[in-house]
């Protein structure tokens, strides 16, 4: 039996595109079952990275580690799991869905397990980098899960919420993973996932996924180029990850690291940009429209780090606890899925670039209300613009994907480089707005501090009161009139500190906005400059269809 043949599909059966199955009609109760194991799917994916980020602190003094050291965690994760799109489209492709599935479902599972026998950080890192490989795969199978569950005229809608669900991770994960610390530490983190991944298992044998086209689509050359571009974008995401802690111009690595991303990114474009059958369509990744789709996801996701590393983060520099901030993910987790919904319910074909600029605006607002944040805010001051910031993270997401698989479907053999692109885009964006941001807070904190502290003078009697009046709390404690003066500058000291952090995070809210506000200005202009400029035409008569070497054929 030759695996390679095509076969004779019925039109509404035939797959959308190379490596994804075929739709047949499925029954209502089918088709709900689909969308319960998509939906499992796509979670288990998103909880793998989610768990870990939620609770780098405690997972801090399990293993012993500094905070530099434990930022290779989220980083090693990431690292392996931006590329490897490169090899899982066509693995699809070639081997077939059913081995994509359950090839890498079970490396899943086995690598979840193998985190249960972790001891020490070195051990750890190399199974998160194992962990970011195979969850690679969770995101597109919980797509293609959620595509069976809906008739054809709502396939766009199973697109919005397959590629949404995973977002819903992170919020999930803060909320409930602080009980899994309590019931076995570390290990009750890593006996969740597994058993996630063991029920996922279960569920993907028991309803498997109609199968698809297979091609022979692997060449020697494509493991050279997916080596030397994966190694260069894992370099990359290393620099992005660990700048701003050990910061950008002293650690001498960080420049090595980066000098050598460039040289080998680049060599891996060249290598395929003169190659007769590339696996990336460098000439297409090259236009004007995918550089402007690739900027505008960079741009939003940049703008969603306002969540991780602006609001998060400024609740814990006012040492809010987890528990504290326990209603504040709730609200995160219900705008993410009203924006989840109403994408799904809303999304248009003709009018994808409407949902953008609402997200943008809706972001823009949020940071804008955060940025007059101060010392005495607390969660509950929060709520509305966090919800605001989460329902655009998860709306703009279905328009975004359409916008880049509608140029594909007119030449198939652009779905790798699309794969790729949006992976990466996705993944970066998050990388450079946590490290922009993060860098920017610093400076910014310095630059408070230190207009605060030039202010601060014993000669000063309010400054001369405060400090007597921290030495009078410790009065009890210390006889000493000498050492209780030095207790009361420290106190000062401590309030200027958070005085300069609090000054610091509202500038960064506003940044936020600021490149919210500019990157919505972009985006209309660019689809009023479409409307103004693209003439109406016929739809084209047929679907074409999709030969082995990638070419369409009406």
């Amino acid at each position: 039996m030759d695996h390679y043949a095509p076969r004779d599909w019925q039109p509404h059966e035939r797959p959308s595109l190379p490596g994804s199955p075929s739709t047949p009609d499925h029954s209502t109760p089918k088709r709900l079952a689909y969308a319960l194991v998509g939906l499992l799917v796509a979670l288990t994916g998103g909880l793998g990275n989610s768990l870990v980020i939620a609770n780098l602190p405690y997972l801090q003094g399990a293993l012993g580690a500094t905070t530099a050291e434990m930022a290779w965690l989220p980083a090693a994760y990431v690292m392996t799991n931006v590329s490897m799109n490169l090899l899982l489209v066509k693995f699809r492709q070639q081997f077939g869905l059913r081995a994509f599935t359950e090839v890498f479902l079970v490396l899943y599972a086995l690598v979840t397990f193998g985190h249960l026998f972790v001891n020490d950080l070195s051990s750890a890192i190399a199974v998160r980098a194992a962990h970011g490989m195979v969850g690679a795969a969770l995101s597109s199978l919980g797509l293609y899960y959620m595509i069976q569950a809906f008739p054809a005229k709502w396939r766009m809608k199973a697109l919005v919420l397959g590629l949404g669900t995973s977002q819903l991770a992170l919020p999930l994960a803060r909320l409930f993973s602080e009980d899994l610390m309590q019931i076995a530490e570390w290990r009750g983190l890593y006996l969740f996932e597994l058993g996630m991944a063991l029920l996922t298992l279960g569920c993907v044998f028991l309803l498997k996924l109609p199968p698809g086209d297979r091609f022979k689509t692997f060449e020697k050359l494509d493991f050279l180029t997916f080596a030397i571009l994966a190694s260069g974008v894992a370099l990359l995401c290393a620099v992005l990850s660990l700048g701003r802690i050990d910061w950008w111009l002293e650690a001498p690595w960080i420049g090595v690291a980066s000098a050598a991303s460039i040289v080998l990114i680049l060599a891996g474009l060249a290598i395929e940009h003169n190659r007769s059958n590339p696996m990336l369509m460098t000439r297409w990744l090259g236009s004007g429209v995918m550089i402007r789709l690739a900027l505008a996801v960079i741009l939003i996701r940049m703008v969603l780090s306002e969540q991780s590393t602006g609001a998060v983060g400024f609740m814990q520099m006012l040492n809010m606890s987890s528990q504290q901030l326990h209603s504040l993910y709730v609200v995160m987790l219900l705008g993410s899925i009203a924006g989840l919904a109403t994408s799904a319910l809303t999304i248009d074909p003709k009018h994808l670039f409407m949902p953008l600029i609402v997200s943008l605006a809706l972001m823009a607002v949020g940071s804008v209300i955060d940025s007059y944040s101060n010392n005495l805010t607390r969660p509950e001051n929060m709520y509305f613009s966090q919800f605001l910031l989460a329902f655009g993270g998860t709306f703009f997401l279905g328009p975004t994907m359409v916008l880049g698989t509608r140029r594909v479907l007119t030449n198939p053999r652009n779905l790798v480089s699309f794969s790729v692109l949006f992976g990466i885009c996705q993944n970066l964006g998050g990388l450079i707005g946590a490290a922009l941001l993060g860098t920017f807070q610093i400076v910014r904190e310095k630059f408070h501090s230190s207009n605060i502290v030039e202010h601060l003078t014993l000669m000063d009697p309010r400054v001369a009161a405060r400090v007597q009046s921290g030495g009078n709390a410790v009065g009890s404690l210390i006889a000493d009139p000498s050492l209780r003066n030095i207790q009361g500058i420290r106190s000062l000291a401590t309030a200027a500190t958070r005085e300069a952090n609090v000054l610091a995070y509202n500038d960064v809210f506003m940044l936020i906005a600021v490149i919210a506000v500019l990157t919505m200005i972009w985006i209309s202009i660019r689809a009023l400059w479409l409307m103004s400029t693209t003439q109406t035409v016929a739809p084209a008569p047929a679907t074409p269809s999709v030969q082995p070497n990638g070419a369409t054929s009406s």
